[in-house]
């Protein structure tokens, strides 16, 4: 049987996923379409984070009795979270705002779930992740760019 990954093991997952989701999200930001880099990073985080959660929920031998119960939590949370997204997300002609909003409110749920289940270093590294790709795509944006308030993305 295969042992569980180390949390660090999963905050490593958590950034290549971030890095992977960002690549995508360059292609699509370059192409001018509605969710840009920023979006497409989040949204990655954001499932890695999640798996991450029922691995390490699976792996736990505290609660390895209640493991059907366990990683039905995350699947609740996820469809949640996803209704609570979709309400952030506005349309106004051509023109979508609130994707990065969304993505954020989901990322934000995993971290939670992540906190709560008592796996804080995933937590942790998850949030610096999220927030290191607000913040170093807007910064993107701005000087490489050339675009404000992201224009190619939603704030």
């Amino acid at each position: 049987m295969e042992s569980v990954p180390s949390e660090l093991e999963l905050v490593l997952r958590v950034l290549l996923a971030t890095v992977l989701g960002g690549v995508v999200g360059y292609d699509r930001q370059v192409r001018q379409k509605p969710a840009g880099i920023r979006t497409h990073m989040l949204v990655a985080a954001g499932a890695a984070l999640f798996f991450s959660a029922a691995v390490l929920i699976l792996g736990d031998a505290a609660i390895a009795d209640m493991r059907g119960d366990a990683v039905r939590v995350p699947a609740a949370i996820v469809t949640g979270v996803g209704f609570l997204g979709a309400g952030a997300i506005l349309r106004s002609g051509e023109r979508v705002r609130g994707l990065t909003t969304a993505a954020g409110i989901w990322v934000v749920a995993a971290i939670g779930l992540l906190s709560g289940a008592g796996f804080f270093i995933v937590a942790i590294g998850g949030t610096i992740i999220a927030l290191t790709v607000v913040n170093i795509t807007a910064l993107i944006d701005e000087r490489i760019l050339g675009m404000r308030n992201g224009e190619q993305d939603d704030e």
